[in-house]
């Protein structure tokens, strides 16, 4: 996955703290990182490591870009 501003290589916690609508995206798709305690993991594997579709994975990265560039990033 290929994220804007490299954004995919920061832990998932910092991620959200910075983009709190990313953790709206990711809740969307019923990835539940909002709530997690741990947090280091990194945004791309995240995403990978959730058993989605291809075509979720697709829609995730897409929304997650859109946003950043929305956002200017």
């Amino acid at each position: 996955m290929e994220f804007r501003s490299s954004l995919g290589d920061r832990a998932i916690q910092d991620v959200i703290r910075t983009y709190p609508e990313i953790g709206e995206i990711l809740n969307r798709f019923e990835i539940g990182c909002v709530t997690c305690k741990v947090g280091v993991c990194l945004l791309k594997d995240v995403v990978a490591i959730h058993g989605l579709s291809k075509d979720d994975e697709a829609k995730i990265e897409q929304e997650i870009n859109s946003y950043l560039t929305a956002k200017g990033e």
